[in-house]
């Protein structure tokens, strides 16, 4: 068995869906960032811990648990409220926690747009840090996510994904939220910051693509076509239409925000 961590800020239209999706976990934790809806309340309601601390960034919200809460089991997978586990990935999780090889494992996720996988456009699978043994490895804030900032004895690949409503809150609160996500980019870009982690093999690949990526021309319009056509985009059909530009669109906010700072 092993524990959960659940990052929210208003998050009463998923958490419910996301605590059932685990309800089989004696150990739910919940790091709440100052909700003003039912999201504490709902935690509560289901007995889940709860904590509380205003949000700065994911990486510091993740070490903070680490560091504060007082979790039943060594290993922890950390979860958010529009995301979903599934019956594979807690066998697969389980295995990993009895065989106790790494320090961390990368998990992959399904993108889910309007009740379809975005299996092409997403380029599945993506991989992030989400499953861990305390006292073994320390997050990194970079940019509007997190990366793995130290690994005791390294990390390996959970082949099983978990379940991404991403769009859950509608296309305008993604809109909304991007619009910070793409300015926490830009000063990333801008600081000239370097890219953090102890991330190897395709990881570590990836990682160096997108750094070459950035200093490409035309770079909205080239990562439209990265979605739409080298990843086989138009196979997902009309989402995958839609999620193409929204990513041409969140590239061009990058870019602006970019020009923006550097004449400030």
């Amino acid at each position: 068995m092993f524990s959960i961590l659940i990052l929210t800020y208003n998050e009463e239209k998923n958490l419910a869906e996301c605590l059932d999706s685990i309800a089989w976990c004696d150990d739910i934790w919940v790091l709440d960032s100052g909700s003003t809806d039912r999201t504490v309340e709902i935690a509560k309601e289901r007995g889940c811990h709860l904590l509380t601390r205003k949000f700065d960034n994911f990486g510091d919200q993740r070490n903070y648990a680490i560091d504060t809460a007082s979790f039943k089991y060594p290993w922890v997978f950390d979860l958010d409220a529009d995301e979903r586990f599934t019956d594979a990935l807690k066998a697969e999780c389980e295995e990993k926690v009895r065989k106790d090889e790494k320090s961390a494992y990368y998990c992959s996720y399904k993108n889910i747009m309007w009740g379809k996988w975005l299996k092409h456009s997403t380029g599945f699978p993506v991989y992030q840090m989400r499953f861990h043994k305390l006292g073994e490895i320390r997050f990194v804030g970079h940019g509007h996510g997190q990366r793995e900032g130290a690994a005791q004895r390294g990390i390996g690949y959970l082949n099983e994904p978990y379940i991404h409503y991403n769009f859950s809150k509608g296309l305008a609160e993604w809109f909304a939220k991007h619009v910070d996500y793409a300015r926490r980019e830009a000063e990333l870009l801008v600081a000239g910051e370097q890219e953090e982690g102890v991330a190897s093999g395709k990881m570590a690949r990836r990682r160096r693509l997108i750094r070459l990526a950035r200093h490409l021309p035309f770079r909205p319009f080239l990562r439209f076509c990265y979605v739409y056509f080298f990843h086989f985009g138009f196979l997902d059909g009309r989402a995958g239409w839609q999620f193409a530009r929204m990513q041409m669109w969140y590239q061009f906010m990058i870019d602006s925000l970019v020009r923006d700072l550097r004449h400030e």
